[in-house]
């Protein structure tokens, strides 16, 4: 709240007062002091006037009283009364005897009652009269009264004048100090003032205060100089505190790391969308979109590199399509949200959905290196699935994360059955937890028959959980949530330590026979991997021969390079390599070309349909020809059908394994297995 400013509060005025105030008692003191002196001079002049009378006529009275000259004496005594201020003059012999006198009333003048407490009403001066040739003897007396009411008028016309010009010159000499302190102080400091209240509060430094002229080098100047520096300081604080809510705002508001929107400014955004496209009965779509697996990049390249990729999805997402109009935001970690507003059918997301996941696969480059990663989207409309905005966004997560359970790089719209699948999805991940330390998991073998020769030359071992409600889980369920979790290291050494260990264990029974493990690639990601592995076998005394790690396409591809390096060490210790699902994935002969890999299994749907879907038989042929060429073993998985063995050996597949040999069996059944397989095949051939 200001102060208004009102005339008693100025400066000046109380500078007035006080100089007027002490020039006034100053002129008095002074005034009065020069008039007692004045008093004290006009005294003594008295005294000396009075002393000079009877010097100039002592000679004559002394002549009339030793003549006893009646006339004479009555002469002098009239020369005495010339004085007007003489009131009363006697001439008398020694005993007293008046010889001559004369006298007149006293005055009465208005002031003699003040001047008579000065000076007195009348002064009285007695000489005696001596002759200059006989001073021992005394003719007579001279005495002389003066009255004083002259002395004091002319006293009191000086009293007068010395007071009031006192008084004068003490107001005078006031007006000119007050002048003076009014240009020198007041003015200048009524200018500053009026410059201050023109300042700004939210930008004081717009108006700095201007020095007052001739004001440069003194104090002023020096206080307007250090006022505008503190008015600048104020600025600068204040744009620094402006400047950190914006960044506070910004950060709440805003993701730090790639500046798109945060969930609350989008759940914003999300309302207002709402509400227009009902307004206009239009479809809105929410897609919620995770980078796959970026907990291993993260782990494989670093933070650092991680976040750079988070900034160009960020920018990636920022790009408008044509006619499109869309909103992206981050939610945190790996996952961003687009918001698309306007569409008129379902189609259209779609068709949103398969550009937002070219936006995930496109190659990008980062730290001179390039890298691939893919995406996963749920999908969720207004109103089809839901007509609140935090309902939409939600649906839009349980959808991708659905989604990332049963694939990747795909997309995938809400449902209805959504809710009760993220809720059995969430109770599976708790039990997946416990079914480890419960014992629940075991391993069954699968027989890999050398096609020509009609030998077992090997086993698959797959892993197999026993759930204690419901009974046996399918592999496709709870191995993606194992790699999501990532439970799926501590449970892929256990199936590498139980294989080890049976290898082993039919080793020593006479049945040395080569065992395949999964190796996922959560698991190829892993610094230690391959130390892990060779400790393994050492622990259990199996040459690495009788070990075969199969990996994926998308396992290695997403860190080439070291999954390359981790794989020539695997292989230089004797452990063979088998690429899985071949087909299914990049299926590129560069990587096949730097890879140390023996094998490339042929996944089963190609060999499924073999000899009835031309597309299938010829890419199963394809994939027969270029193991040949590259001279790599081929094994054909999930050959079910007598038809499709004979076509296969007669392709020149080296191996298979399926339903048409046996289903994976227990290791004892396994063991038994063997020996009858191999008998029948002797009583054939004999």
């Amino acid at each position: 709240m200001k102060t208004p400013f009102q005339l008693e509060h100025r400066l000046g005025r109380r500078i007035l007062r006080w100089v007027l105030s002490v020039a006034l008692i100053s002129g008095i003191l002074l005034s009065t002091m020069q008039i007692i002196l004045d008093a004290h001079r006009v005294s003594g002049e008295l005294d000396d006037q009075a002393a000079q009378t009877m010097a100039l006529v002592k000679d004559a009275a002394t002549q009339a009283v030793f003549s006893i000259d009646i006339e004479l004496a009555q002469q002098v005594v009239e020369g005495l009364f010339e004085q007007d201020a003489v009131r009363f003059a006697n001439i008398t012999h020694p005993d007293g005897e008046p010889l001559a006198n004369q006298k007149r009333a006293l005055k009465q003048p208005y002031f003699r009652p003040a001047t008579d407490l000065i000076f007195g009403a009348e002064r009285t001066y007695r000489s005696p009269l001596i002759r200059s040739a006989d001073t021992q003897t005394t003719y007579g007396y001279l005495e002389i009264v003066y009255d004083t009411a002259n002395v004091a008028s002319r006293w009191l016309e000086r009293a007068s004048l010395t007071f009031i010009s006192g008084i004068a010159r003490a107001i005078i000499l006031g007006l000119v100090l007050y002048l003076v302190y009014h240009l020198l102080l007041t003015r200048p400091l009524l200018r500053i003032i009026h410059s201050l209240t023109q300042v700004n509060p939210d930008h004081p430094d717009d108006r700095l205060l201007a020095v007052p002229k001739t004001h440069e080098r003194d104090e002023l100047g020096l206080w307007v100089n250090a006022t505008n520096n503190l008015l600048v300081a104020i600025a600068e604080n204040q744009q620094k505190h402006r400047e950190a809510e914006d960044r506070v705002t910004r950060l709440s508001r805003y993701d730090n790391l790639t500046g798109l929107p945060s969930r609350e400014t989008l759940l914003g955004f999300l309302n207002s969308a709402i509400e227009e496209d009902r307004r206009n009965k239009h479809i809105l779509s929410v897609f919620c979109c995770g980078i796959d697996d970026f907990k291993s990049a993260n782990d494989q390249h670093g933070y650092q590199t991680g976040d750079k990729i988070l900034r160009v999805v960020a920018e990636r997402l920022s790009e408008q399509r044509d006619g499109s109009h869309m909103i992206a935001g981050r939610l945190g970690s790996d996952q961003f949200v687009v918001i698309e507003q306007h569409l008129q059918d379902d189609y259209q997301a779609a068709a949103t959905a398969d550009w937002l996941l070219q936006i995930f696969s496109r190659p990008m480059r980062v730290d001179e290196r390039q890298i691939f990663i893919t995406g996963t989207i749920g999908v969720a409309l207004f109103p089809a699935d839901g007509t609140e905005a935090d309902k939409l966004l939600q649906r839009a997560e349980q959808t991708m994360t659905l989604a990332k359970s049963a694939g990747r790089n795909q997309f995938q719209f809400y449902v209805a059955s959504v809710d009760l699948q993220i809720r059995e999805r969430k109770k599976l991940e708790q039990d997946l937890a416990l079914a480890l330390p419960g014992g629940q998991f075991h391993l069954v073998y699968q027989p890999q028959v050398n096609l020509e020769s009609q030998r077992v030359i090997g086993a698959e071992a797959l892993l197999r959980w026993e759930h204690p409600e419901r009974g046996l889980v399918p592999p496709d369920e709870f191995i993606p949530l194992a790699e999501l979790n990532g439970t799926i290291v501590e449970i892929g050494q256990w199936v590498l330590e139980q294989a080890c260990w049976r290898a082993a264990s039919w080793a020593a029974k006479g049945n040395p026979i080569r065992i395949a493990v999964n190796l996922s690639a959560v698991q190829l990601k892993q610094v230690n991997i391959v130390d892990e592995v060779l400790e393994t076998l050492k622990r259990h005394a199996i040459p690495p021969g009788r070990l075969e790690l199969e990996v994926t396409e998308t396992s290695f591809m997403e860190n080439l390079d070291d999954a390359i390096a981790k794989l020539k060490r695997l292989r230089n210790a004797g452990i063979y390599i088998a690429v899985d699902d071949f087909g299914t994935g990049y299926s590129s002969l560069t990587y096949l070309k730097r890879m140390p890999v023996q094998h490339l299994k042929i996944d089963k749907q190609f060999i499924h349909d073999l000899l009835t879907n031309e597309d299938d038989t010829r890419i199963a042929n394809t994939i027969i020809d270029l193991g040949k060429s590259l001279n790599l073993s081929v094994i054909a998985e999930g050959v079910e059908t007598e038809e499709q063995e004979f076509y296969l050996r007669q392709r020149g597949c080296q191996l298979a394994q399926g339903y048409y040999f046996s289903k994976p069996l227990l290791p004892e059944d396994f063991e038994k297995f063997v020996v009858s397989f191999h008998r029948k095949i002797t009583a054939h051939n004999t």
